[in-house]
Formats: structure tokens, C-alpha cells, sequence
């Protein structure tokens, strides 16, 4: 077993949050390395903030300190830089909501000290200039998310561009971000087609119970279908502009 340090100091703190005392030996051999990295792994988890006891000797042992809340995440600097930056993206579209903002707070809560000032270092450093569109709900992503990976299908309230309401049942496909506003594509049940709309106009969004045969998505991807005019023009004819267009019925 050839381990990178990340992997292997991860494995390492989940053996030792199973409980008991480790030999560095028995560590040794479950992490398919030496006496002397496993020394060095332990001293890394002392960095991030884990409080790793160590029985000098030769038989030396290692445990996580008795009563200590230990993290449950382990990330390096720089994914948390990701984590933090993607999160104030995210606000944008969410500025009603306090998803994003409380899942900033209990990141902090649960990381090591030398992470959460990383954290609170990105947090304080990145603003987002640009505002989007139109804002979404985060629990409409949530069931449009589980039914893409279920496979299953769901139903809601749309309104489109002209204010004419209606009720689709449809298979998402994926939901996508273009020109400051999200999308779901979708094939449309009723009208046995392929049909995008946009997140801020779905309502009354819920899940329909059974398991479905999806259609399979009639292009390479969502980016070429949309500029070949949803599968529409041939190889070499001029492009039209990348525009979503919403359904007219």
C-alpha cells in the first residue's frame, strides 16, 4: 500500500478515532509504511490540532487524548481556500437564505485553529463584485440534485418568461449556470422533449415517488447542445449565439 501524505495521515486519525491504544508498530503495518513516518503523521495531526497522546519506549503507542471533541474534517490550506472561495460564490445566488453564511460558521467550528484562520483569512479576503440575475432557492438544487442521482423524476409549478404559469413533470438531466442564471434541463414528460428552465421561476418543487428509466441526454454535452441550437444545426453550419431558451409551451 502506497499512501500519499494526505491519505495516510487521514487513515491514520481514523484508526485512532476507532478507540484503545496503537502500537506503532500494528499503525506501521496498516498503513503499509514505518515506525518513523507514522511518528512523523502523528506529529502532523498535532499541527492541524488533534491531541495525539504518544507512550515513549519500544513499544511505543499512540491514542487520541481521552475526552477531546475531535474535528471531523481534514482538509489541506489550500482546499479550504477552495472551500471558502466557492462558498461566497454561492452566497451570491443565495443572498435571502442563510445556507452559504451558516455553513461558513460551522466550518469553523469543526476545523483545526491553524485551518480556521486560513479560513477566516479567505473569508475576510474574497468579495464578490458581480450579482447574478436572480436568486434560487437552495432547496429547489437540493431535489433536482437527488433526482439526478436517484434517477427518479419530479414535478413543480413554472413560470415562464411571458407569466404563463403551468405544471411540468420532468427527468433533470443537470442544472447549469450561464450569464449570471441558473438552469435546469430537463426532459419533459408531457411534452416528450427536451426543455430548459430557469431555477427563480420553479415553485412548489417535489419529488415524484417510483423509479424511472431517464432518457438519455441527446448530445456530447449540455454546452454544445445548447450552440447548435439544441441539437439542431448541422456539423459546419454557422453557430447561433449561446442563448437559453426557455420553453414556449
Amino acid at each position: 500500500m502506497d499512501l500519499d501524505p494526505t491519505t495516510r495521515t487521514l487513515t491514520l486519525l481514523t484508526l485512532l478515532q476507532s478507540g484503545g491504544e496503537w502500537t506503532a508498530a500494528d499503525l506501521a503495518e496498516r498503513l503499509g509504511t514505518s515506525i518513523r513516518t507514522v511518528r512523523r503523521d502523528a506529529q502532523r495531526l498535532r499541527r492541524l490540532g488533534y491531541t495525539v497522546e504518544a507512550r515513549p519506549g519500544p513499544g511505543s503507542a499512540y491514542r487520541l487524548s481521552p475526552g477531546v471533541k475531535v474535528p471531523p474534517l481534514l482538509f489541506t490550506a489550500d482546499e479550504i481556500t477552495a472551500l471558502v472561495a466557492g462558498l461566497h460564490l454561492i452566497r451570491a445566488w443565495l443572498p435571502e437564505e442563510s445556507v452559504a453564511s451558516s455553513a461558513l460558521l460551522k466550518l469553523d467550528q469543526v476545523l483545526p485553529r491553524p485551518l480556521r484562520r486560513r479560513a477566516a483569512a479567505t473569508d475576510l479576503a474574497t468579495e464578490v463584485l458581480q450579482q447574478p440575475g436572480a436568486v434560487v432557492a437552495a432547496a429547489t438544487v437540493g431535489v433536482i440534485a437527488d433526482a439526478v442521482a436517484e434517477g427518479g423524476r419530479i414535478r413543480f409549478r413554472y413560470t415562464d418568461q411571458h407569466g404563463r404559469p403551468s405544471t411540468r413533470l420532468v427527468e433533470p438531466y443537470r442544472h447549469f449556470l450561464r450569464a449570471g442564471q441558473w438552469y435546469l434541463v430537463a426532459f419533459d414528460v408531457d411534452r416528450d422533449d427536451w426543455r430548459t428552465f430557469r431555477l427563480d421561476r420553479i415553485t412548489d418543487i417535489c419529488a415524484v415517488a417510483g423509479t424511472y428509466q431517464p432518457h438519455p441526454f441527446p448530445d456530447e454535452s449540455i454546452e454544445h447542445w445548447l450552440t447548435t441550437d439544441f441539437g439542431r444545426v448541422r456539423p459546419g453550419s454557422p453557430r447561433p449565439a449561446a442563448e437559453v431558451a426557455e420553453p414556449t409551451r
